[in-house]
């Protein structure tokens, strides 16, 4: 859906083909990155998107851990979601889950002239030099078609078809938990005892997992991983599950069993850390949990997908208006494929530290600062730095700071590429030009006020330079 509303926005219609009947009916993938979110500004739905999430939680929560939610507190991952990270975005951090995001990120998609087929599914593809033709059949009425395009963006989940079809392997840690999600209904409240908590670890000798609760607090999941022994805990959740069995993991999570809880739904999935050995064949493109699956533990995976769009999304765009050589679409992959590796092995080190410490043993990377890997990913080879540091240096975002007109230096980017100068800079215009008067954006951008930067669509940087030289090329 995200792919559709950025090529959309960015004047390239497109055709969603979706097997399921509508838009996501399951609370998942409920944190969203500021990054994330300045990609939703970029396209008209950030504002939508903030109304609608505190409509479902609470927002600005703690990420902690417990023994149980009436139990006691074992540690705060984060104390505030936002607290300490306002000044690098215009954007906030907010929770909203997958089920109420999905159907803004839909309307605004058919706004932008994408073609939205649900109940659809598509049965064979092949590509040649020129494009990919793919056969598509819906669901209910049984009605095939013919589709042709220049280029296809396998979106399509951590068990791709399409990837499988392309003989592209997934690699990494593999497979580690065969996990669970209980959607259930209960009177929350009096457990939560005032505290604005929006992820809530539970680690207990019985299980392992985590709960979200939404407002009014009366209902939410909880996600188990392993059960049993925390030093040799059962990570086959799913065998054997009964209704019973889902009661007494729900009551040894909340601490108490004298609360009447109602069972919505079970919903099951495995938890792994892979990202695939290529991002793409041809004229198809792998995006999202298709390229990279990682565990939850971050609220990194959805976000990531995102992000993989707007890097493809505008390429694909000025490759199909001829802005650009089809050699631009080689960098996707290139720029794509580290920063994804990096991220799935930060969830998965957040994994082992947070409710696995029995995987320490196998190794983890160290956990990185959490904007490191939301804001500060790079396409330089660096991976990662903090969003403090990167100054505007090519191949990083370009920083956030707010202008006199209550304008964030980010609201002047989004579709073309941009300059963003200096008073002083005299270089050739052969781009738009943004002449930013405010005395603290050359130290922001690490220039003097004669000095400039090029920024492209995605926001990040692919020039730097002072006086009146003007980017090449």
């Amino acid at each position: 859906m995200s792919s559709a509303m950025l090529l959309g926005h960015y004047g390239v219609r497109s055709m969603v083909v979706e097997h399921h009947r509508g838009t996501a009916i399951h609370p998942r993938a409920a944190q969203i990155s500021q990054r994330t979110m300045e990609i939703f500004r970029t396209v008209g739905v950030e504002q939508i998107v903030r109304r609608k999430s505190a409509d479902q939680f609470v927002q600005d929560g703690a990420i902690m851990g417990v023994e149980s939610l009436a139990g006691k507190e074992v540690a705060y991952y984060i104390a505030n979601l936002n607290e300490g990270i306002r000044d690098l975005s215009p954007c906030e951090r907010v929770f909203i889950s997958q089920s109420l995001l999905e159907p803004l990120l839909k309307h605004r998609a058919e706004e932008l002239e994408a073609e939205l087929r649900f109940a659809t599914e598509m049965t064979s593809f092949e590509q040649d030099a020129t494009g990919v033709t793919a056969q598509i059949r819906h669901r209910d009425s049984g009605e095939t078609a013919s589709v042709r395009a220049r280029y296809m963006i396998a979106a399509d989940g951590a068990h791709s078809r399409i990837r499988e079809r392309l003989r592209i392997r997934m690699l990494g840690r593999g497979v580690f938990s065969n996990s669970i999600t209980i959607y259930f209904r209960a009177n929350l409240g009096p457990l939560l005892r005032g505290r604005n908590l929006s992820v809530i670890y539970v680690i207990n000798p019985v299980l392992r997992g985590f709960f979200r609760i939404e407002i009014p607090f009366d209902s939410g999941f909880l996600a188990v991983t392993a059960v049993g022994d925390p030093e040799h805990p059962n990570t086959d959740v799913s065998t054997g599950l009964t209704e019973q069995r889902c009661l007494n993991l729900l009551h040894a999570a909340l601490g108490v069993d004298d609360i009447p809880i109602t069972i919505e739904d079970v919903m099951y999935w495995q938890s792994a850390a892979d990202t695939a050995e290529r991002f793409r064949a041809g004229n198809i493109f792998l995006a999202g949990d298709s390229v990279h699956v990682m565990p939850p533990h971050g609220g990194f995976g959805g976000n990531t997908g995102v992000q993989d769009a707007q890097n493809l999304a505008w390429k694909l765009a000025w490759v199909l208006n001829g802005k650009a050589s089809p050699d631009l679409l080689d960098t996707y992959e290139q720029e794509r494929k580290p920063v994804c590796e990096f991220t799935v092995e930060q969830a998965y080190s957040r994994y082992v530290t947070r409710t696995a410490p029995y995987l320490a043993s196998k190794g983890f990377q160290p956990v990185a600062h959490d904007m490191d890997v939301e804001l500060g990913y790079c396409y330089d080879g660096k991976l990662h730095e903090h969003p403090h540091e990167s100054k505007g240096r090519p191949d990083t975002r370009a920083p956030h700071m707010w202008l006199e007109d209550g304008c964030s230096t980010l609201d002047l980017l989004g579709q073309e590429y941009v300059i963003l100068a200096g008073p002083d800079w005299m270089g050739e215009e052969r781009f738009r030009v943004h002449r930013i008067t405010h005395p603290e954006f050359p130290a922001a951008y690490g220039i003097s006020p004669s000095g400039a930067v090029l920024v492209r669509p995605d926001g990040f940087v692919v020039w730097r330079g002072e006086t009146s030289a003007s980017p090449k090329g």
